[in-house]
């Protein structure tokens, strides 16, 4: 959910770190679509496959970021620099399911990389839909457990300081993060959480679908993805993964 500090950029959007690879370098450019990989592990071997694919946002998608407050003048990453990110899902009900995200155009093959790897192990996601965090509120699933990566604003403070915004941009605000199952995977501090609802997931050691553990974090941690549950102090962001860790 949150950022402690935002990547260096050589252009606006772009995190230079390091050259991408060939394959992440086209989904990025939104030219390739990953061939379809078989389901393994817990998912079953009768499991659909796993197909992935990236390409620029539709202009109606664009122009629902725009309406809908998520991108406007001013965020760190153009409209362009931004990418619309389709994986194959495990659901809660067993079935797999086609998800999408918006994300920097950087990012498009970490992201497939890590989606594959929860998908082999079965890693169930409750809705990870465009219209499920982007559509209009009264669309929007009513539980709010949508897993999602793009949204321009500031980092969210600890639940142990309170308050709305930090002054610093989320790592969200860059299509650099994404939230998963946050009803399962709370953001937390002090005794605290930012979501009533889910109360009942502080407790990491009562251990149910869903919930991040350490399948999980493997499969983000093998695209270089840190994880905010391994945050120091009190402050724990159980849903939260980026590329900075932060």
């Amino acid at each position: 959910m949150p950022s402690a500090r935002t990547p260096s950029r050589s252009r606006r959007g772009r995190v230079p770190a390091r050259a991408l690879p060939p394959v992440a370098a086209a989904l990025a450019a939104g030219l390739l679509a990953l061939a379809p990989v078989a389901a393994a592990g817990p998912a079953g071997p009768a499991a659909a496959a796993f197909r992935a694919s990236a390409r620029p946002l539709p202009t109606s998608m664009a122009a629902r970021l725009r309406a809908g407050g998520f991108w406007h003048r001013g965020c760190p990453v153009a409209l362009s620099g931004l990418r619309l990110l389709t994986v194959t899902h495990r659901g809660f009900d067993g079935r797999s399911h086609t998800g999408q995200l918006v994300v920097n155009a950087s990012a498009t093959g970490a992201l497939a990389g890590a989606f594959g790897r929860l998908y082999a192990r079965g890693f169930p996601i409750r809705h990870m839909r465009f219209a499920d965090f982007y559509g209009p509120a009264r669309g929007r699933p009513r539980d709010g457990d949508v897993t999602a990566s793009f949204e321009c604003r500031q980092a969210v403070p600890s639940p142990c300081t309170g308050g709305r915004g930090t002054g610093s941009w989320s790592m969200h605000a860059y299509g650099l993060a994404v939230d998963l199952n946050p009803r399962e995977n709370p953001y937390v501090g002090c005794g605290q959480s930012r979501d009533p609802a889910a109360r009942s997931y502080r407790d990491r050691g009562d251990r149910r679908p869903g919930m991040v553990g350490a399948g999980a974090v493997a499969a983000f941690a093998a695209v270089g993805w840190g994880w905010g549950g391994a945050w120091t102090g009190d402050t724990k962001d159980y849903m939260h993964f980026s590329a900075t860790g932060h």
